[in-house]
């Protein structure tokens, strides 16, 4: 029987800023692992080290779990299928904690993450005042500002792009090898996202190793890096903003300054700049990292990169279930209750924060039978998605589509160009050492392969 995708036990993790005590390194977040007993921390080492086993055995104890956030903050974590697609789309649930009758602006629980990370208090607007941070109707109003340019339609007509930077990059890979192995996520995982989502917004060629680094300091954790990064990159996109504004291209970010001259209550300086820092981040992060994820899954299950080799036509449902399998998002940002309710027969108190984890909710045998094998098979033609890797409700993931087509396009061509791909080290070993242990998320610092077979 195919395995979860940590495969076997997971092997200790190095030492690293983010999961490393308070005394042990400077610059470190502190940690506050093991100071609630029942109630564990998203930074604990089982749930850092072995996601699908750790958040899977919360999921068997109940489907709501006292747990608590980086910050310490007491959550509730949201552990089963159905009722995290039910709390999703339940609007009684908000991502901005100030809709909360009593928690105002003054009370915001996000101040102290914030401070944590060692963000500049006057730059809080720009992590608290987005598309991703908001509710109705200024989530209605944002959305609609940028929905146009993700309509199938338009994703449609994007694909001969995707497709002919696809070929270009595993054109190029072989020059990028040494000794043989080339790095897919540094050659081919993220340029391909960041180029299409970078053109999409109207980012320049010459700017997109910035936007690499600042993704890179903001997925580290580290709040020296963080709280370095986050005013050069508000900066930098304020710069780019002005310079679009005095010379207006076919592009997203010139319909939005156009939207914004028309009718300046439609979106505001800041509100623009989240915009196109969530849209380019976002946009490139998670495919790149499903593309990774997904190649390791197809790499280390030869049954199913068969059945893709016989049926190309597969490679739809085949993303469906690599999301659902291993989906770089494994938990989400935090919703608030704006009164108490009850939830799977759990009381739920007003201001109380959830947190929802998609990889015990993809892998729920309550929802799925034999959730840990992976197959590419399970996703049935032409229904709509069965997993939540791209959340569920009105805050589905605006890029979705987009994200899907991409790796469509980068599962099939990779591996129609390089039939002999394979990895470069063992599976277990490129775990130990390329895995990050980075709460919420599944990703590999480097992919190392083989393009061609071993002479």
């Amino acid at each position: 029987m195919t395995t979860s995708p940590t495969g076997s036990a997971a092997a200790t993790p190095p030492a690293s800023p983010s999961t490393a005590g308070a005394d042990s390194k400077p610059g470190a977040l502190p940690s506050y692992v093991g100071l609630h007993p029942g109630e564990p921390n998203v930074m604990e080492p089982e749930l850092l080290d072995d996601p699908y086993t750790g958040y899977g055995t919360l999921r068997e104890q109940a489907p709501l779990v006292r747990a608590r956030f980086i910050d310490d903050l007491p959550v509730w974590l949201v552990t089963r299928f159905d009722v995290v697609r039910e709390v999703m789309r339940d609007p009684r649930f908000v991502n901005n904690p100030s809709l909360v009758p009593g928690i105002g602006t003054d009370k915001d629980p996000r101040a102290r993450l914030i401070e944590l990370f060692g963000i500049p208090e006057h730059l809080a607007p720009y992590l608290t005042d987005t598309i991703l941070t908001s509710d109705p109707p200024d989530h209605t109003r944002l959305r609609r500002l940028v929905s146009r340019a993700f309509t199938a339609r338009r994703i449609q007509d994007l694909r001969p792009r995707v497709e002919r930077i696809t070929d270009e990059l595993l054109e190029g890979l072989p020059g990028h090898a040494e000794d043989g192995v080339v790095d897919l996520i540094e050659h081919f995982a993220y340029p391909l996202p960041i180029t299409v989502i970078c053109e999409l917004v109207g980012i320049d060629e010459a700017d997109r190793a910035l936007w690499r680094r600042f993704g890179a300091d903001l997925a580290s954790l580290e709040p020296r890096r963080i709280g370095g990064t986050m005013p050069a990159m508000i900066e930098h996109i304020h710069g780019v903003i002005r310079e679009r504004r005095a010379a207006l291209r076919d592009d997203l970010l010139s319909g939005l300054i156009r939207a914004q001259d028309d009718d300046g209550s439609r979106l505001s300086d800041v509100e623009m700049v989240t915009m196109v820092l969530t849209l380019v981040l976002a946009g490139h992060e998670t495919t790149a990292h499903l593309i990774g994820n997904g190649t390791l899954a197809l790499l280390t299950h030869p049954d199913q990169r068969r059945l893709l080799d016989a049926d190309p036509a597969l490679l739809p449902r085949a993303v469906h279930e690599l999301m659902r399998w291993c989906g770089p998002i494994q938990t989400t940002q935090l919703r608030y209750a704006t009164e108490d309710t009850e939830v799977a027969g759990v009381q739920v108190r007003q201001g109380d924060a959830l947190m929802f984890s998609l990889v015990a909710a993809n892998h729920d045998p309550r929802h799925y039978t034999e959730p840990e094998r992976l197959d590419l098979t399970r996703q049935p033609a032409g229904r709509a998605e069965d997993h939540v890797g791209f959340g569920h409700g009105m805050h589905y993931c605006l890029g979705a589509s987009l994200a899907r087509q991409e790796a469509e396009v980068a599962f099939g061509k990779l591996l129609a160009r390089y039939p002999d791909l394979a990895l470069a080290l063992p599976h277990g070993e490129l775990e130990e050492r390329e895995r990050m242990r980075q709460p919420g998320v599944w990703r590999l610092r480097r992919l190392p392969l083989r393009l061609h077979a071993a002479d």
